[in-house]
């Protein structure tokens, strides 16, 4: 599983145990939402202030 994360265009590197909490929190946050299927492709959040 990859992840990126970018603020203001600008990516910021994320160790391996940074990585895996973010994406088994978002992964595990948004698959347990209804009408989301088991076999999602890619996942995009966008959070603006």
């Amino acid at each position: 599983m990859g992840l990126k994360l970018k603020v203001d265009s600008k990516e910021i590197p994320l160790n391996e145990f940074v990585e895996k909490i973010l994406s088994g929190t978002i992964v595990g946050a948004v698959t347990s939402l209804k009408g989301v299927k088991n076999d999602w492709k890619k996942i995009e959040i966008e959070i603006s202030q």
